[in-house]
């Protein structure tokens, strides 16, 4: 089914080199956009916006995916797969998902969870106990750095809500910063799965932990335990607990050589800076499944990952989740008591709570984005943005390979548009 386009967005799209073809098969049961309750000027100024940047030169392509009622209602490929030799996107393009990862490793741990095999208040040293001896880190005045005895167990539930007080180490300067990798991917280059547990349990915690919210390396944890628990590689795990339930065939850690072709490439340059700019993980191997960063996957895996959590778990009737479990991933669980610090993360999302690997909606208004109380949502650093608002019934998944800050930017401009289309 071909989507409603205007005069002025063919003009646009044949200037720009765009190509919109729909795959042999979509990933969802197509709906128009009119059908669903978006407006056709709406719908008509989301692709004039994706033509607008890609003609700048401000972004090398994009695909948007978006679901209304469970019915897939936008699935566009915008410009270029790779600028640099003019292929042009198309919507089986895999992408490099950065922390969109988080989200996948956290339901195939609630796999286990629903066995009874993974309680949330378990202390992660059950199955590496080297965290038991792990210290506090406490900073002087004068920027010096002591450890004190970790008194609190970091447990499963702060892996996943970002409460562990296990830091990237990019994101300070600090002494304690110094002494963690600087971030899921960085580690997975440097460190295999036992090497980088032995790292970050010899780190001093920024942290007490489920004290604080800051970002870190919890969903990398939690994909070493599901490891050690299946003995088997997280990618193998994944692949058995939810991708090949949900249908998700492109989705994995390995980039295969006969899809190499297939992978979107960023400008080389960065639009803001014009300093040089690359997706390292694109080139380098990892060395383990880094489940905080490190998974390739298309916009049209990534939708029915997002309809399976918005439906409660379930999709073409296989279940992969309890709704009930769906429901306490997405609830908030940091509450009154633990310091918020998601907005220091993503601006974008004051007065956000944050629940088991997603941002959780808690108020209209506060938040600067646009959408609904109970909306959830988490995005990748290398231009992917994810959310879902179960009061619309709809997800939204769009795919860049914008490294650089414009990706936040466009967090903000795709949300706008996105509600400013629907009509009802």
């Amino acid at each position: 089914m071909k989507l409603v386009k205007t005069a002025l967005f063919s003009a646009l799209t044949l200037c720009a080199g765009l190509i919109h073809a729909q795959p042999a098969q979509a990933p969802l049961p197509l709906a128009s956009p009119e059908s669903q309750g978006f407006s056709a000027e709406g719908v008509k100024r989301i692709h004039n916006f994706f033509a607008q940047e890609v003609a700048n030169n401000r972004m090398p392509g994009a695909v948007l995916a978006v679901t209304k009622n469970g019915k897939l209602v936008i699935y566009e490929a915008y410009g270029y797969r790779d600028k640099a030799t003019k292929s042009p996107m198309t919507t089986d393009t895999i992408f490099q998902l950065a922390s969109m990862t988080k989200v996948m490793t956290a339901a195939s741990a609630m796999t286990f969870y629903e066995e009874g095999n993974l309680p949330l208040t378990m202390p992660i040293s059950n199955w590496f106990p080297q965290f038991k001896e792990q210290k506090l880190g406490k900073l002087g005045a004068d920027g010096t750095l002591s450890t004190v005895a970790n008194k609190t167990p970091i447990t499963v539930q702060d892996l996943m809500r970002h409460t562990s007080g296990l830091t990237y180490g990019g994101r300070g300067a600090t002494p304690i910063h110094k002494e963690f990798p600087g971030g899921s991917v960085i580690s997975a280059m440097q460190y295999d799965g036992k090497l980088v547990i032995d790292k970050l349990a010899a780190a001093p915690l920024l942290y007490e932990p489920g004290t604080t919210w800051d970002y870190g390396f919890g969903l990398d944890v939690l994909g070493l335990i599901q490891e050690k628990m299946a003995n088997k590689r997280l990618q193998e795990v994944m692949r058995e607990r939810l991708w090949n339930k949900v249908g998700m065939k492109d989705t994995g850690f390995d980039m295969s050589a006969k899809d190499a072709s297939r992978f979107a490439q960023p400008l080389p340059v960065d639009p803001l800076t014009n300093k040089p700019q690359a997706i390292d993980i694109l080139t380098k191997p990892i060395k383990y499944d880094c489940g905080g960063g490190c998974a390739y996957g298309t916009a049209g895996d990534y939708i029915r990952f997002g309809q399976m959590l918005l439906d409660g778990g379930s999709i073409d009737g296989k279940r992969v989740l309890g709704p009930q479990t769906v429901a306490l991933m997405t609830a908030d669980h940091l509450g009154t008591q633990i310091k918020n610090r998601v907005a220091v993360t993503e601006p974008s999302r004051a007065e956000y709570g944050f629940g088991l690997s997603v941002a959780v909606r808690k108020y209209r208004g506060v938040s600067a984005i646009n959408g609904n109380v109970g909306d959830y949502t988490w995005n990748g650093a290398y231009g992917t943005m994810y959310f879902a608002d179960p009061k619309e019934n709809m997800v939204v998944v769009m795919m860049a390979a914008t490294p650089g800050d414009l990706r936040k930017e466009y967090r903000e401009r795709v949300n706008a548009l996105i509600y400013a289309a629907l009509e009802k």
